[in-house]
């Protein structure tokens, strides 16, 4: 009898060049430092931009929307096609598009080119799944955990280097649109040294993308992203047909894209992976944290620039001073997402999601009580800075670990999409905190709009432990496959 062996479609075919563990968490560290300062430049000089642009405080919005609508649309296309066709190569693109977008940002002195530059910048959301692919396809688990948990502080570190970066070019040249070249610089020097050291993945298991489904999931969330962030503006209130156009017809899609994908054989998300327990509570504790860290992504500076002196509260700090303000946040960020892998393996995942929740609820709390007293203030957002890190870590990680490796991008890509959904919900609740605080006339609301918004952050933040709660460390194989 002659036995006939078909060759494995799947097998690992072996990296396609050997190459040194530190070159490539070098890279990886140079394209996370890019995004992070992609995402973190442009704060600083915000307010310069309303006279040089000739814009209001309110079209800015825009920069912000733009920006997360992008992000929306790349990530789960990115993703799908980095499984399908080798993350490194779809990296190389990415990085193209993201610094064709910051050339754009950087010569941009029309409101316009700027949102170009922006939405193209967007793209930088494709870098951390596509980097989580290459990672999880040379090594074990063990070692995916750490140069996650490195992606993340990477990332944070970006996010404070672009940050301070623009603060000090603002400071030191007369037009503040020199600081509009820092991503630039960033990602181009990201895009040329990263070139040769990232490997490609040693899996491809082939197949097609699901553009039908990408497409549906797009609009859908573009449309429920657009209702969310603009809601509650003057021509978009809450009970306006637009933003209630944008919301349910969004959802409606949403549900439409649901149908499409169980009923197709390649989807671009495999939507019966929420029917496993800790998938759904990993999405759900990413909802929450991310609602209370990026809904208080904009209140907190102004907070910090606001003078009891002249306003009846806040502490009064200039841009310099108020992106120096921001750095134990976001230092206390980076560290709770190094030691996040310790901490998992010492307490079990499921208690480090819920340390991280309640550490987040605390500084929260203690922003409601001590608020005028700026030291006290600072450690406060500290606290939940750390909480925020072990979060940042464990809920990506999970995330990967609870997919096949041959959708490792896209599994990394839902938690990233899900990151901008929970974003979106909480700056929309900030929002409408906000306007039900602010008399009429006034640019700024009352104390009570910071007070309320943190007061509501941590109790979001102890939700998101009491889900923690459910879940299960110990997985079965099954789970895990």
């Amino acid at each position: 009898m002659t036995e006939t062996v078909a060759p494995p479609a799947t097998t690992p075919r072996g990296p396609v060049r050997p190459t040194p563990a530190a070159a490539v968490i070098t890279a990886v560290i140079l394209v996370e430092l890019s995004s992070g300062i992609t995402q973190g430049f442009l704060s600083p000089v915000l307010r310069g931009l309303t006279d040089i642009l000739r814009v209001s405080a309110a079209d800015l919005n825009w920069i912000s929307i733009a920006n997360l609508l992008a992000s929306v649309a790349f990530t789960p296309v990115l993703s799908r096609l980095g499984d399908l066709h080798g993350h490194r190569r779809v990296l190389r693109w990415n990085l193209a598009i993201v610094l064709l977008g910051s050339l754009l940002v950087g010569v941009a002195r029309d409101f316009p080119t700027l949102l170009a530059g922006q939405i193209l910048q967007g793209a930088f959301a494709g870098f951390f799944p596509l980097l989580v692919g290459i990672l999880r396809n040379r090594s074990g688990d063990a070692e995916s955990r750490r140069g996650i948990s490195v992606m993340v502080a990477a990332l944070v570190g970006g996010l404070t280097l672009g940050l301070v970066t623009s603060g000090l070019v603002a400071r030191s040249v007369d037009s503040p649109t020199a600081a509009l070249w820092v991503p630039a610089v960033a990602t181009s020097l990201a895009f040329l040294l990263s070139w040769r050291l990232l490997p490609e993945s040693d899996h491809r298991p082939g197949g097609r993308v699901d553009w039908a489904g990408g497409v549906l999931l797009c609009v859908g969330l573009l449309a429920v992203m657009l209702g969310l962030g603009l809601g509650g503006t003057p021509g978009w209130e809450w009970s306006s047909a637009r933003t209630l156009g944008c919301l349910v017809g969004g959802a409606a899609v949403t549900a439409l894209w649901v149908l499409v994908e169980l009923s197709t054989t390649e989807p671009m998300i495999d939507v019966r992976m929420f029917r496993r327990r800790n998938v759904a509570v990993v999405s759900l504790v990413t909802l929450t944290f991310t609602f209370c860290m990026l809904g208080l992504q904009v209140a907190n500076p102004v907070f910090l620039g606001t003078s009891t002196a002249r306003d009846g509260y806040g502490p009064g700090l200039d841009p310099f001073a108020i992106a120096l303000a921001m750095l134990p946040n976001l230092l206390a960020l980076a560290a709770g997402a190094l030691v996040a892998p310790a901490v998992a393996r010492i307490l079990s995942d499921r208690l480090t999601l819920v340390c991280g929740s309640l550490l987040m609820a605390t500084g929260y709390v203690l922003c409601a009580v001590a608020h005028t007293n700026l030291p006290a203030f600072l450690t406060a957002t500290a606290v939940a800075g750390l909480g925020t890190g072990f979060l940042q870590h464990s809920t990506r990680t999970l995330a990967v670990e609870s997919v096949p490796r041959d959708r490792t991008a896209v599994g990394s890509g839902i938690n990233e999409l899900l990151i901008n959904v929970g974003g979106s919900l909480g700056a929309a609740a900030v929002l409408t905190v906000f306007a039900g605080h602010t008399a009429a006339g006034r640019p700024l609301p009352a104390l009570g709009a910071y007070t309320t918004s943190w007061t509501l952050c941590a109790a979001v933040s102890v939700a998101g432990a009491v889900i923690a709660l459910l879940y299960r460390t110990a997985q079965s194989d099954k789970e895990r496959a």
